[in-house]
């Protein structure tokens, strides 16, 4: 059995449940988050409470997901303009549990350069294994980090795509265990598809993944991306498991970055400045 987590950070940050569609109404659901038993359940008109024991919890329902938070949330969940345009297809993708923390799978999300060796022959292939040079920003009045100018050969970079190109990337984080990740749309050069991880962390060392996808894709069926995108979460999921160790490290010290890693050393900074405990081991003081 799980600690309940004491981390006051992690208790003030909302956090995902569940795919809203995937939830059968007025029936009790049950899972877990920091280490705590919860449980759900959604009436007729598709709205999701959310109790700890007899408790209540705040609830927020965006992005196709159901949001709970155990203590007083710090702050608004963050937004996701692209999520109400209209022509977008929003898939919810995947809900995969991995034994690991929710920060060291965020930071395997900000990773390109595992693409052509993880992901062969899909977002990458040999001998295109540069991470070129980009762009990191922590933005202090957002909260959250911005990576920029991130360029990769991608075989096949969508459901939706025919060839390979050069995918453009933006990295967004703007939630300790939340990633965006913003990519060129193989259909319409002026857009981009989006794709985001949030991260439910069960405990300190095992997450539920739980994918959005929102593409400007006709195409595809929603069949399609979702097959696509849970070929790319098997893949990554046997790696993330065998790392070692499961929580990441906060001490700059710890392990060895280069210059592909620029985004996630900044991710291990605001983590350390925010205080963050759950699912860390922290910096020696």
């Amino acid at each position: 059995m799980s600690t309940p987590c004491s981390d006051p950070v992690a208790l003030g940050l909302w956090h995902p449940l569940a795919a809203i569609e995937d939830i059968p109404p007025s029936s009790d659901q049950h899972t877990r988050l920091l280490g705590q038993a919860l449980r759900y359940r959604k009436d007729a008109g598709n709205q999701v409470a959310v109790f700890d024991g007899d408790r209540p919890l705040p609830v927020t329902q965006a992005y196709g997901y159901v949001w709970t938070c155990l203590g007083t949330p710090a702050r608004p969940l963050f937004d996701l303009p692209e999520y109400a345009e209209p022509d977008r297809r929003n898939v919810c993708a995947a809900t995969v549990g991995v034994r690991v923390s929710a920060p060291r799978a965020v930071e395997n999300f900000l990773d390109m350069g595992h693409f052509p060796f993880v992901h062969t022959g899909i977002l990458g292939v040999e001998p295109h294994t540069e991470v070129r040079e980009y762009q990191v920003e922590l933005n202090e009045d957002r909260d959250e980090i911005l990576a920029t100018e991130c360029i990769f050969y991608q075989p096949q970079a969508a459901a939706g795509a025919s060839g390979g190109i050069m995918a453009d990337y933006i990295y967004r984080v703007p939630h300790p265990y939340c990633s965006v990740l913003y990519k060129s749309c193989p259909t319409d050069e002026s857009r981009l598809d989006v794709i985001a991880l949030f991260l439910q962390p069960v405990d300190e060392e095992t997450v539920r993944a739980h994918a959005l996808v929102s593409v400007i894709d006709t195409q595809s069926s929603d069949l399609d991306i979702r097959l696509f995108q849970q070929t790319i979460f098997s893949q990554d999921k046997p790696i993330l498991e065998n790392q070692v160790p499961k929580r990441l490290p906060l001490d700059p010290r710890a392990e060895t970055p280069i210059r592909a890693d620029k985004v996630a050393i900044v991710y291990r900074r605001w983590l350390r400045a925010k205080g963050l405990q759950y699912g860390v081991i922290p910096a020696a003081a």
